[in-house]
C-alpha cells in the first residue's frame, strides 16, 4: 500500500490555476490532479491561511474518493485564502468564479466545501456566469453527451442537489427546509458508523459519541447517529462546546442542529473552547467524528480517547489527523494500527456520490433514492474492505490499497 501511495502522492498535478484578486488580498488555486476520464471534480473551500499545498493535497484526496463514489474521473479542488467572515466574501467569490468559469464549462466540476455553501453561493454565482450547474464541466468532459443528454443530466443535478428534503426519515424537522446538500455528507459519515458495526460486529444503539465541528457535516452526522440511538456526550467547536457524560437526548441534538449560528454551535451553558479542549479528550466514548478542518487531531488527543474506550473514528473532515503527509502519515498509521478508522474518502463521500448518481440516465429523484444510494455506496466500500481483511484494525490502509490499485 505504501508504495502505491508514494507513487500517487509524488505525481505532479496536471493543471494548477493560480489567481490573485484585483480588489482584495484574496488568493486562490484550482488544482486538477488529473483529467482521468476526461474531467475532474472537487469542491471550493475558503479559509484564511490556506495555501497551494493544502489544495493539492485535497485534489489528490478527491481522486481517491472518486474511486469509491464515482464517476471515474480525476480529482481536483479549489481553495481561496481569505477570511470567510469578511463582509467582502461574496464579491470575492463572484470574481473567483468569473475567473474559473471556462474550466467549469469544459472539464472541471465544483461544489461547496469548508465555508462555501453549495446552494446559496456556488450554484447562484456560477449560474450568473452562464453555467447550467457547477458540475457541468464533468458532464461535458467525462460523458461527452449529446445536447439532449446534457440537458437531462444537468437538469437532474439542478433538481437533486438543491432538493428540499420531505421524507421525515432524513430531515430534522418537517417544519423547516433542509436540502440534500445540507444533510447528505453528514448522513454518509453516520451511515459509515452504522455499516461498520453491522459488518464488523456490534450496534450503534447506546454508543457514546464525541463530535469535533458543528457545521453541516458534524451536526448532521450527530443528528443521524442520535436518531439511531447513539448518545452524543461531547461537542467541540470553534465557538466552544458541550460536555454531557450522560448523553444528549435525540430532541436536544435536534434542537442544537436547528440553533446553529451559521456553521457554529450555539447553546445555553456553552463552555469555552479552552475548557472543552482541555477536558473532552478524556471523556468516555466509543465513536469519534472529526468533522472540522483538516489536520487538527493530534496523537495525544487520540491516545487519551483510546484510553477511555474509543472503538471507531469516522472521518467527516478530509485528512483530519495532524500529519504533514498528504494521506497517511505517522499519526494516521498509528491510529489505524490500534482501532478502527473509517477513511474520509469512504465516510464523507456523500456529496460526491450524489453528483455521480444524478449524472446517470433517468434516475429517480426522491429523498429515498438519493439517501439510499449513498448508504449503499458506503456499505459496499466497507464490505469490500472487510472481504480483503476482517480485522478491526488496518481498515484505512486496506481501503487505500483497494482504491489506489485503480489509480496507479
Amino acid at each position: 500500500m505504501k508504495k502505491l501511495l508514494q507513487a500517487f502522492e509524488s505525481k505532479t498535478p496536471e493543471i494548477v490555476f493560480e489567481w490573485q484578486d484585483a480588489e482584495t488580498e484574496a488568493r486562490g488555486w484550482v488544482v486538477i490532479n488529473s483529467l482521468r476520464g476526461g474531467a475532474a471534480g472537487g469542491g471550493t473551500r475558503m479559509r484564511k491561511g490556506l495555501d497551494r499545498h493544502e489544495v493539492e493535497s485535497l485534489a489528490k484526496t478527491m481522486e481517491v474518493k472518486f474511486s469509491v463514489s464515482g464517476p471515474a474521473i480525476g480529482g481536483a479542488k479549489s481553495g481561496i485564502d481569505f477570511d470567510p467572515a469578511d463582509p467582502r466574501k461574496l464579491d470575492v467569490l463572484k470574481r473567483w468564479y468569473k475567473a474559473v468559469a471556462p474550466l467549469l464549462k469544459h472539464y472541471y466540476g465544483t461544489g461547496g466545501d469548508l465555508n462555501v455553501d453549495e446552494v446559496h453561493e456556488v450554484i447562484p454565482i456560477t449560474e450568473s456566469y452562464g453555467l447550467w450547474h457547477p458540475q457541468e464541466g464533468v458532464v461535458n468532459g467525462h460523458f461527452q453527451p449529446s445536447t439532449s443528454e446534457r440537458i437531462q443530466k444537468v437538469g437532474q443535478l439542478r433538481l437533486g442537489v438543491a432538493k428540499i428534503i420531505e421524507d421525515s426519515r432524513y430531515t430534522p424537522d418537517h417544519g423547516r427546509k433542509y436540502t440534500v446538500a445540507d444533510m447528505i455528507t453528514g448522513w454518509g459519515v453516520a451511515e459509515a458508523v452504522h455499516h461498520y458495526y453491522n459488518i464488523y460486529g456490534g450496534e450503534v444503539q447506546g454508543k457514546r459519541v464525541i463530535v469535533q465541528g458543528w457545521g453541516n457535516v458534524g451536526s448532521a452526522a450527530a443528528y443521524y447517529l442520535a436518531q439511531q440511538g447513539a448518545k452524543i456526550v461531547g461537542i467541540i467547536d470553534r465557538a466552544g462546546g458541550l460536555l454531557v457524560p450522560e448523553g444528549l437526548s435525540f430532541e436536544q441534538v435536534r434542537e442544537l442542529f436547528h440553533n446553529k449560528q451559521g456553521n457554529q454551535l450555539a447553546a445555553e451553558g456553552l463552555l469555552s473552547f479552552e475548557e472543552v479542549q482541555a477536558r473532552i479528550w478524556d471523556m468516555e466514548a466509543e465513536i469519534f467524528l472529526p468533522c472540522a478542518a483538516s489536520r487538527l487531531v493530534t496523537q495525544d488527543q487520540l491516545d487519551r480517547l483510546i484510553d477511555r474506550g474509543l472503538e471507531v473514528v469516522s472521518c467527516g473532515a478530509n485528512v483530519p489527523f495532524n500529519d504533514p503527509e498528504i494521506f497517511y502519515g505517522k499519526v494516521y498509521e498509528y491510529l489505524d494500527s490500534r482501532i478502527s478508522v473509517l477513511p474520509d474518502f469512504i465516510a464523507n463521500c456523500g456529496m460526491a456520490r450524489v453528483f455521480a448518481f444524478l449524472m446517470n440516465n433517468n434516475v429517480e429523484i426522491s429523498d429515498e433514492a438519493i439517501f439510499s444510494d449513498v448508504t449503499s455506496t458506503v456499505r459496499n466500500a466497507l464490505a469490500l474492505t472487510h472481504a480483503q481483511s476482517s480485522a478491526r484494525t488496518g481498515i484505512a490502509s486496506t481501503a487505500f490499497e483497494i482504491a489506489l490499485k485503480q489509480l496507479v
